[in-house]
């Protein structure tokens, strides 16, 4: 069993809150740029099958590229910043994302879309007030994967100077002191489990009808 230092936590609030602080815009930035990149992408794929392919590998590959080595590779151009590990958080988030765009777009049965073409309603029309709408239970779903995905990666970034709570699991490595990685691994956890359950009440709220059709 591990003790927990507790004038060691009570001296040390400050720095544990920057430290989330930072590790709350290392998460949350990379999720807005992902969604940025899937949004476009995932719409391409949709609607002409034969991109659809080239995203699914593209996605997986670039996924498949570690996380620190994709950090070290941008340090020459982007320098010892937060923008060094918010750029490959992004693509890896928008590689998450992007296969839910897809399969949430082309989910809308054709039935749906003649009708609505039927009605008047052009592809960009269509594709905004029904499509889009269609979608976003497994896009959210997929937003809610990612989350954790990257509110877990952005600790790698601490192994370059990056601020995050990566930064107590370091410190606490360096010096044999378990307090301080109890406390890394207790608030990453925490703030996955805030940011899924915040998803999860967006999803309900801005998708009722879906809620209704599982009951």
């Amino acid at each position: 069993m591990f003790d927990l230092d507790i004038p060691w936590l009570l001296r040390n609030i400050p720095y544990i809150w920057e430290l989330t602080q930072n590790h709350l815009v290392l998460s949350f930035v990379p999720l807005g740029i992902g969604l940025l990149l899937a949004l476009p992408i995932g719409i391409l794929g949709a609607y002409w099958n034969p991109l659809k392919p080239l995203i699914q590998v593209l996605s997986s590959t670039f996924f498949a590229i570690p996380s620190l080595a994709f950090f070290i590779f941008l340090l020459p151009f982007t320098g010892l910043n937060p923008l060094t590990a918010i750029l490959p958080l992004g693509i890896y988030a928008g590689s998450l994302l992007v296969r839910n765009v897809v399969e949430g777009i082309q989910g809308t049965s054709d039935a749906v879309r003649q009708a609505a073409t039927a009605m008047g309603y052009r592809k960009f029309r269509r594709l905004l007030t029904i499509e889009l709408p269609n979608a976003l239970p497994i896009i959210l779903g997929g937003l809610r994967v990612t989350s954790v995905s990257t509110i877990s990666m952005a600790s790698v970034a601490s192994v370059l100077g990056i601020s995050s709570l990566g930064d107590l699991f370091i410190d606490g490595a360096q010096r044999f002191f378990a307090t301080p990685i109890l406390v890394g691994i207790v608030l990453t956890l925490l703030l996955a489990a805030i940011s899924d359950l915040l998803l999860v009440v967006l999803q309900r709220t801005l998708t009722p009808w879906a809620a209704g059709a599982k009951r």
